[in-house]
């Protein structure tokens, strides 16, 4: 069966990701900080891994636990705060969110790529419209910067893991009710899941590389 790993799979999109790639049988290797406190992810039954993003001797070593094989790697954990940089406490904490939404991911994916590479897979990380130097509206800078920087380097990886046959994206997922999107978000969990999953299966590698909706269609960067 296909295989695929989600970080930051214990609430949210991830766990939504986790949930309907099991369902359609898919062997999945999901993250959490604390495993313990992931009981709708445990109530899945799927293989549980506690990871740190902001641990990066964790991440860069991940993928001895990974197996041998890998279809495809959702790069999903992340944070959203701070939502201003106002103070120097705000300054730390912005630091922090680039490990934890940049430099960990791009790790972990080079960590995997020898697994990934070994099924011709995909590579995707979740982003945001935020992200998007040509988005008109201000704020939340820490969050913007951090994305930014993310798809940066998941652009710069699609040329590593070219060679190997590895097709990378980076996936806008929308406004989606969820602990960070509110509940006043227009958009289900599932339904945002279900049409990634989509953009997903239709990746080939002439879009490797690129920056979308989940729509399919391409967003400015």
């Amino acid at each position: 069966m296909p295989s695929v790993l989600i970080t930051g799979a214990n609430r949210g999109l991830g766990l939504e990701f986790a949930r309907q790639y099991s369902a359609n049988g898919w062997d999945v290797i999901a993250t959490a900080r604390a495993p313990d406190e992931a009981d709708e992810l445990k109530q899945l039954g799927v293989r549980i891994e506690q990871l740190e993003l902001r641990d990066l001797d964790a991440v860069t070593s991940f993928g001895a636990r990974a197996g041998d094989r890998l279809d495809l790697f959702i790069a999903n954990a992340g944070t959203w705060k701070p939502e201003r940089a106002e103070t120097a406490e705000d300054g730390e904490a912005w630091a922090a969110m680039m490990t934890s939404n940049a430099i960990a991911p791009y790790l972990l994916a080079k960590a995997l790529l020898r697994q990934v590479g070994a099924a011709r897979g995909k590579m995707v990380a979740i982003t945001s419209g935020l992200s998007s130097i040509a988005e008109s509206s201000g704020g939340y800078v820490p969050y913007r910067t951090s994305k930014a920087a993310l798809n940066m380097a998941w652009r710069s990886l699609a040329f590593e893991a070219r060679p190997l046959g590895v097709v990378t994206a980076v996936l806008d997922p929308g406004w989606v009710r969820t602990r960070m999107g509110g509940q006043n978000a227009p958009t289900a969990p599932e339904d945002s899941v279900g049409d990634m999953r989509r953009v997903i299966e239709g990746l080939t590698p002439e879009r490797s590389g690129g920056f979308y909706k989940r729509d399919g269609s391409s967003e400015p960067w």
